[in-house]
């Protein structure tokens, strides 16, 4: 028996206010609803695309909603895009030990004005550098303190004006999009005026392409 579209209506506001990344690209108006309503129609299983798409529509916006929503659109106006090749990304185990040994080839990198970012997550550190540098970091290092090592990647950043750090809700928009058109996002980061996103190389060309479109 197919569902009431009273009903269809509630849980597709419950669904969406459990997805807020999802809930902010069908606010600011940059997700695609018959995309969208596949996607909830699948998880809920709602066989009524039709009605999931109408609801969808009257998502609520309310005054708070669209403050936010053009404040995030004021500042995508005012990003550009950066993108850097040839990436890759280092992960060591925790221990004050490795920092100490990655201490000169880090100054090393940063006085060469090279690629390198430490980012320390709760079982230990990530390093980005470029793919030339790999060796030199992890000559540094005994083998069984590498975790891994990942290249062939690429860094997209969206670089902002300052006024990114009072607008709420910019990064959850930029990866709505991204995961909209089924983009794995390796690592991404927001820091100071950028957001950025580490992702696979054959992915690059769909990023900058929606990327571009979002902050038109």
């Amino acid at each position: 028996m197919p569902d009431n579209p009273l009903s269809i209506a509630r849980r597709v506001r419950e669904y969406l206010d459990g997805q807020p990344a999802l809930a902010d690209a069908l606010r600011l108006g940059v997700a695609n609803y018959s995309a969208v309503a596949r996607r909830i129609s699948a998880d809920l299983e709602v066989r009524q695309t039709e009605a999931v798409i109408a609801a969808c529509r009257r998502y609520p916006r309310g005054r708070g909603e669209s403050t936010r929503a053009a404040g995030v659109q004021r500042v995508l106006r005012k990003s550009r895009i950066e993108t850097r090749t040839k990436v890759a990304t280092i992960t060591v185990r925790q221990g004050a030990d490795i920092l100490q040994r990655l201490g000169d080839v880090v100054e090393e990198l940063l006085d060469e004005n090279s690629l390198c970012r430490l980012i320390q997550v709760s079982r230990g550190t990530v390093i980005i550098v470029d793919e030339d540098s790999v060796t030199r970091v992890t000559r540094a290092l005994r083998d069984n303190q590498v975790i891994g090592v990942r290249k062939n990647l690429v860094e997209v950043a969206v670089t902002s004006p300052e006024s990114i750090e009072e607008t709420p809700g910019l990064l959850a928009l930029l990866t709505a999009v991204l995961s909209a058109q089924a983009i794995n996002i390796v690592e991404a980061l927001s820091c100071y005026t950028d957001t950025i996103f580490l992702l696979e190389q054959d992915d690059l060309n769909a990023a900058i392409s929606v990327l571009t479109k979002t902050l038109q």
